[in-house]
């Protein structure tokens, strides 16, 4: 019998002890996984993370039969169209814009969306390999060989995102086909955790064995070592379950959609 890939996982959004309010969303289900961060200091940053997470849930939702990387891909565009009509309709809204780090699975392939630097790691066999690729300044710097590791950690720059889902240009995301396999453990979060613990402290705690275990100790860890943003967390697990569906948790901003985006408003997948 061939293998049906399923996330099973643990999820949590922390406002964090200096932000007052929670510009981190996030989605965890069977099939999808995603965090979306607001930009810090752009205009309605939460509006803007609430409005992505909810549209690339709904595309993942609606159209399970859909190849992953290309639902991903239309589902990004699908936001920014949303987030172009949320400025025509309330211009203060100008300048909001989000990251967005999602995994999606139809069971058989899976596909990682990367849209600035949120980041998605995996632990196989005890290894931690980092998936995403941050879309910053400074890793284009670190890219081209103008700096090394330890000023790139130490840049004063080091925040400033190169690509975001936003209202001005439709975004074209990183996509990165995974061959994942049960056994497998996904990380999400969004930089409240890793701007301040290492790639070793995420493994080691990453590997403990309960999920919920792991989300709670990354989310403590990430605070107790003195984060200033927002700390979003998703600790998810690839088995082999066909046929079974659980249900999926909104995290953070998104979880008031009421305020931030209309459904209803939402249109119709389209083609590139």
């Amino acid at each position: 019998m061939s293998v049906v890939l399923q996330f099973r996982f643990d999820a949590r959004s922390d406002t964090g002890r200096v932000r007052t309010n929670n510009e981190d969303s996030g989605f965890a289900g069977p099939y999808l996984l995603c965090v979306a961060d607001g930009v810090g200091g752009a205009a309605a940053g939460e509006i803007a993370s609430a409005t992505t997470t909810y549209v690339v849930s709904a595309r993942a939702l609606a159209h399970p039969g859909h190849e992953p990387g290309r639902l991903l891909a239309l589902a990004a565009r699908e936001a920014h169209a949303q987030l172009v009509a949320g400025v025509a309709a309330d211009p203060h809204r100008t300048g909001m814009a989000t990251t967005l780090t999602a995994v999606l699975t139809d069971g058989v392939h899976s596909a990682l969306a990367q849209v600035g630097d949120s980041r998605a790691y995996l632990l196989r066999a005890g290894e931690l390999t980092q998936l995403s690729h941050d879309q910053t300044l400074v890793q284009e710097m670190l890219d081209a060989g103008r700096i090394t590791e330890a000023e790139a950690a130490a840049s004063p720059y080091r925040h400033v995102v190169m690509h975001a889902i936003d209202a001005d240009e439709v975004p074209e995301p990183d996509i990165l086909m995974l061959a994942l396999q049960p056994g497998d453990r996904l990380l999400l979060c969004s930089d409240g955790v890793t701007d301040v613990l290492s790639a070793a402290a995420l493994q080691m705690l990453l590997g403990l064995d309960a999920r919920s275990t792991a989300t709670d100790r990354i989310v403590r860890a990430a605070l107790d070592a003195g984060s200033r943003d927002n700390v979003t967390v998703i600790v998810a697990d690839v088995v082999d379950a066909p046929g079974i569906v659980a249900n999926g948790q909104v995290l953070g901003a998104g979880i008031d959609l009421d305020n931030v985006v209309d459904p209803s408003a939402v249109r119709p997948l389209r083609s590139a």
